[in-house]
């Protein structure tokens, strides 16, 4: 069980579900308007802790250092969309309890007109409205001043939408965070397959081709043509050659193909909305209001 004494060690810690997986940071506590007990937490969640949601400490333990609850990553980060304002009001505490399973604003002890509230929010002008113990008088108390204007808290005038904490107004605003991950884009592949052409060439052949030819008879060659009988019947024949085309194929290596990634950077423009406060000065006598922009003068000196 955690109590009211770890409240402030509670914001910016680690939170693990049952599952044991980290879901995000604590960002806000919100405690109960009459005990101040720590009911529920918000945990910062995706890019840079943009999203919030909500989860129960019913049951929820913290070592210090995190804070384990009693449900999956996957089923808080399912919770019902509730913005994180500053306080939670008696519909949205349902949703979340009846989401939960456990149980209801009733079984809570939080009657209706006494909303749950961030414990490091300013409570507001509900404060008084919806706090039953603080009295006209106390309000009329943190409103007391001096004859030079300061009051018990060491400043002049005093707060109208709370109590008064110090003499000073804070101006924040949101600051964009760009970072990048790395994501699948697509698979090249390297695919091999076999394509058969036609290869024409010319391949000189050669043959023999028969040849007659015919001398007269002469005192050089008579003997050889009477060496034989008179008359006779004689078959004398020459054996003819030709060349043929023999054709013959072999594999050989041609080249190696292989698959490299490089690096290429590109600009991308990115646009998003960002929030600041200002602050308007109401002067007495005026029907409107000055304006005063500091986030200008910020942004001026920033650059």
């Amino acid at each position: 069980m955690i109590d009211s004494s770890t409240v402030n060690q509670l914001v910016g810690a680690d939170v693990y579900g049952s599952d044991d997986a980290k879901i995000g940071t604590v960002g806000q506590v919100y405690v109960d308007n009459d005990t101040q007990a720590p009911t529920w937490v918000t945990i910062r969640t995706g890019l840079f802790g943009t999203s919030e949601s909500f989860a129960p400490l019913d049951d929820a333990t913290f070592d210090g250092s995190a804070v384990h609850v009693t449900h999956d990553k996957a089923f808080v980060k399912d919770a019902p969309r509730v913005d994180a304002d500053g306080e939670l009001d008696p519909s949205e505490e349902q949703a979340l309890y009846s989401y939960y399973g456990n149980g209801d604003v009733a079984t809570h002890g939080a009657p209706a007109e006494s909303p749950l509230y961030d414990q490091d929010a300013d409570r507001g002008v509900d404060a008084q409205r919806t706090d039953p113990q603080r009295t006209d008088a106390q309000h009329t108390t943190d409103q007391r001043t001096d004859e030079h204007g300061t009051n018990e808290h060491g400043t002049q005038g005093h707060d109208t939408s709370g109590p008064t904490t110090d003499d000073a107004m804070t101006r924040s605003e949101e600051r964009l965070h760009v970072g990048t991950e790395r994501v699948e884009a697509g698979r090249a592949r390297l695919r091999k397959h076999v394509v058969t052409e036609n290869v024409t060439t010319n391949v000189p052949v050669s043959h023999e081709e028969v040849t007659l030819s015919r001398e007269p008879i002469t005192d050089a060659n008579a003997a050889d043509a009477l060496a034989g009988p008179d008359l006779s019947e004689e078959e004398h024949e020459v054996v003819l050659t030709e060349e043929r085309v023999v054709t013959a194929k072999e594999t050989v290596p041609v080249e190696r193909v292989s698959l490299g990634t490089e690096t290429v950077t590109e600009q991308q423009t990115v646009n998003e909305d960002v929030a600041h406060e200002e602050i308007e000065l109401v002067e007495p006598g005026t029907e409107g209001t000055t304006t005063t922009d500091t986030s200008a003068v910020d942004r001026d000196a920033r650059s």
